[in-house]
């Protein structure tokens, strides 16, 4: 699963490195180290821009980046709190889940992330890690979106929020947990993002290509409590577990 991750570079950064318009109008907003759900977290998408009547243009899109809170809400929801439980959505099942499949044929987004913290469970207790790119390049975790507005309150702004895609893991992450974010290569964003694609089933599988290129870096359990937010978090420390001695237990079990 994903229920933490990093996203430290500024809006402004983020933008060029997407090749997206910023949208958040926050251009100091602060470095997260310890991203949790119901944040407002930095997504990319790519719509359709609307003229001064509110009707798109078929002809173009535009590629921003916006702030959506983490936890999706379906349209249906009656209280907005069902999103606190809807932060990831299963690859394997999206399509067809009444909460996602209409937001993953038509609103699907980018979540920029440093990387992303997933505890393996050890004797001793859980050994988190954080899963990076050694070059400092972002990480594009597959999303959807969905906008929610409250039946109670007719002139209340929308409330935007998103989930993020997570599939089985693969190669070395399996070794950590059994599940992962989706995290698309750069060859996917466009068509992910296309607004006018409904089908992305050949998107949902995850590439070996990413996570071939990932660092799986054992870091302090001070991850653990979400009041902990700086870069000290991403810090590595010695694996207290041998990999040769965990492979050599699990082939024996």
């Amino acid at each position: 699963m994903c229920g933490r991750y990093a996203s430290t570079k500024d809006p402004a950064a983020l933008a060029a490195e997407f090749a997206a318009t910023d949208a958040t109008g926050r251009a100091g907003h602060a470095a997260d180290y310890n991203v949790a759900p119901t944040k407002d977290v930095p997504t990319v998408v790519q719509r359709h821009p609307r003229d001064s009547a509110g009707e798109p243009d078929q002809w173009r899109t535009e590629r921003s980046l916006r702030l959506m809170r983490w936890g999706l809400v379906p349209k249906w929801a009656k209280d907005p709190k069902i999103g606190n439980r809807m932060i990831n959505a299963k690859a394997e099942t999206v399509t067809g889940k009444p909460a996602f499949r209409s937001a993953v044929r038509s609103r699907r987004c980018l979540l920029p992330a440093d990387g992303w913290y997933e505890w393996r469970r050890d004797a001793d207790g859980k050994q988190p890690f954080f899963m990076t790119c050694p070059d400092g390049s972002s990480l594009a975790l597959a999303g959807i979106w969905e906008t929610w507005r409250d039946p109670a309150a007719a002139d209340a702004a929308p409330l935007v929020t998103c989930s993020v895609l997570t599939t089985s893991a693969i190669g070395p992450l399996a070794e950590v947990h059994e599940r992962m974010p989706l995290v698309l290569p750069n060859a996917s964003w466009e068509s992910w993002l296309d607004p006018d694609r409904a089908d992305v089933d050949e998107l949902l599988a995850p590439s070996r290509e990413v996570v071939d290129a990932l660092e799986l870096r054992p870091v302090s359990p001070a991850v653990n409590n979400v009041r902990n937010n700086g870069a000290e978090l991403l810090a590595p420390v010695a694996d207290p577990v041998d990999p040769v001695a965990l492979d050599h237990a699990r082939d024996s079990g």
